[in-house]
């Protein structure tokens, strides 16, 4: 009866580290939805979330909002006037993974290091 139990045991630790893996620690772009156009980007508070993240699983409307976003106002600077954080930088990486152009993010001189 040892083995099984130690079984079970190491079956529920591993789904425990996989939910925790698997969980939503990302957040929704805060794509300034209450400013059609706004004159300067916010700094990202939290990492994209899996609905960007899980290809063929991602949320598609969420996916248009962050590249429409980024393609409108990428180039435009932070209105703190500081550069992109690393945070931000998760989702301009983001923006070219899905296939954005490099020429809608802020010139590299701009960016986060």
């Amino acid at each position: 009866m040892e083995t099984p139990r130690r079984a079970r045991l190491a079956a529920l630790l591993a789904a425990l580290v996989l939910t925790g893996c698997s969980s939503t620690h990302g957040g929704s772009l805060d794509a300034q939805s209450g400013t059609p156009s706004p004159t300067c980007l916010v700094h990202q508070t939290k990492v994209p979330a899996s609905r960007y993240t899980a290809g063929s699983r991602s949320d598609p409307r969420s996916v248009l909002e962050l590249m429409h976003y980024f393609t409108a106002n990428g180039t435009k600077t932070y209105c703190d006037g500081k550069p992109p954080t690393r945070t931000d930088r998760h989702w301009m990486d983001l923006y070219g993974k899905l296939g954005g152009a490099p020429g809608h993010l802020a010139a590299k001189g701009h960016r986060a290091r």
